[in-house]
This record gives C-alpha cells, sequence and structure tokens, in this order.
C-alpha cells in the first residue's frame, strides 16, 4: 500500500498508548531498562523483559527503549555535551533525517518523548523512503532561523543516501538554506553515522549511538522545541 500520509504526527493508538494513566507506567519501564543496561544486560534481551513485565505494545517498547539509556552512556554524552548558547561560530553537522523528523513530528502534533539523557526523541520512521509532508518546509525554516540565532558559521546536513528521495530532500534543504544567514551544506552518505562521528563538528544528533561516537555533540531539537515550539506535548519517560 502506498505512503499516502501528509503529516508526521501520532498513530492511531497513540492516545490511549501514552493516556495520562500509563505514562507512571512507561517511566518506571524505563528506569527498570536503564537499570538493566546500565548492568551489562544485551539491550534486545533487556527490551524484551521490560515489556514483557510491564505488557507493554510494540509501540510503547520503542518509547521506552529510545528514552533509556545507561548510567556510563548518560555520564559519558553529558561530558560531551556543548550548550546551544556556547554555538557561535562553531560549525554543526546534522543527523538530517534525526533531526528534521523530529521537528516535522513536533509540528504535527506527533508523540515526543523526553529521554534520560535529556534529548527528546519522536516514534516516527521512514522504512527507506522519505515522503515530504506539509511540515517539511516549515520545519526546516525553525532550523534555519534558530541555527542563525545561535550564530553557527556553517551547518552541514548529512543525509543517508540510501533512503529514498533523498536527492530530492537535499535540494529542497538547500533551497531553504538559500536564505540563511550562514552556509548550508548537503551530504548525501552511504554511513552518515561515520561522518557525524569524524567530521570534527559539532553534532547535533538523538540517535545513541551517534551520540556515544561523537567527540562533540549539541541537543539542538530539544533546544528548538524549548524555545521555538513551546506547546508540543513531550512525555518525560527519563524521570520515574
Amino acid at each position: 500500500m502506498p505512503d499516502t500520509r501528509t503529516h508526521r504526527g501520532s498513530h492511531p493508538e497513540d492516545a490511549r498508548s501514552f493516556s495520562d494513566q500509563v505514562i507512571p507506567i512507561l517511566r518506571q519501564a524505563t528506569a527498570d531498562l536503564s537499570w538493566l543496561l546500565t548492568r551489562g544486560y544485551a539491550e534486545k534481551a533487556a527490551v524484551k523483559l521490560v515489556g514483557d513485565r510491564f505488557c507493554l505494545t510494540a509501540r510503547q517498547r520503542l518509547a521506552v527503549m529510545r528514552s533509556a539509556c545507561s548510567d556510563q552512556q548518560l555520564s559519558e554524552r553529558s561530558s560531551r555535551l556543548i550548550g546551544p548558547d556556547l554555538l557561535a561560530g562553531q560549525q554543526l553537522a546534522l543527523d538530517g533525517y534525526n533531526v528534521l523528523i523530529t521537528i516535522e513530528a513536533a509540528l504535527s502534533g506527533g508523540v515526543l518523548l523526553l529521554g534520560r539523557d535529556g534529548c527528546i526523541r519522536d516514534l516516527a520512521s521512514i522504512h527507506g523512503t522519505y515522503r515530504k509532508v506539509e511540515e517539511t518546509v516549515p520545519a526546516l525554516e525553525l532550523i534555519r532561523s534558530f541555527t542563525d540565532q545561535l550564530k553557527v558559521s556553517k551547518v552541514l546536513w548529512v543525509l543517508d543516501s540510501p533512503v529514498s528521495n533523498s536527492g530530492r530532500l537535499k535540494g529542497l534543504i538547500l533551497q531553504v538554506g538559500t536564505n540563511a544567514g550562514i552556509p548550508w551544506e548537503v551530504e548525501l552518505a552511504r554511513n552518515p553515522d561515520a561522518v557525524l562521528a569524524n567530521t570534527g563538528m559539532v553534532g547535533c544528533t538523538t540517535d545513541g549511538p551517534v551520540l556515544d561516537a561523537c567527540s562533540r555533540w549539541t541537543n539542538l531539537t530539544t533546544a528548538l522545541i524549548r524555545r521555538l515550539l513551546p506547546a508540543a506535548r513531550v512525555i518525560d519517560l527519563g524521570h520515574a
């Protein structure tokens, strides 16, 4: 069945899966998963153990998995974090789909999760093909406005070249970037994680493995949502 979505919004089951009554359970599940990860449990096995204990749906398990991290990961990520107000003059390397889709989800009322490491993440996925939605251009314009406000010196967007329509998105990003006060560049990469980890720039992502590989990173999407989209509903799963 073709993908005909026009928004990056919520799943039909999200109202029930993330209701006020369920959130405390998900917070405890996130805390339990983090405890297991801290003690060296494999993530897949730990997610199953916690998910089965709390009878979580597949989407709830994904939310808990994206919100949890070990004590070691939390400490390491915190030590390499650069606050947004310290980015003037810095060059940013954006995990393109990761950053863009989160802001699209924030604009369309999608589920947003505040994880243990302070990152706001979404539950959207692109399944190998990126589809432009109504929020795409507004999201790009917000990112342009925010990075201009931060007075960074350059923005490099890194996109997964195997994802269909990456070339079209590159063109759209460059088009929006012509109005930016700083240079915007786009790189299509077969292994964007490696590019982000080795550019020497400040990484912008909420993808855990990429965060763990970056020597420096900034919590760009979280800062943008907090400052420019304060009405977005963010579910805190990182603090039980």
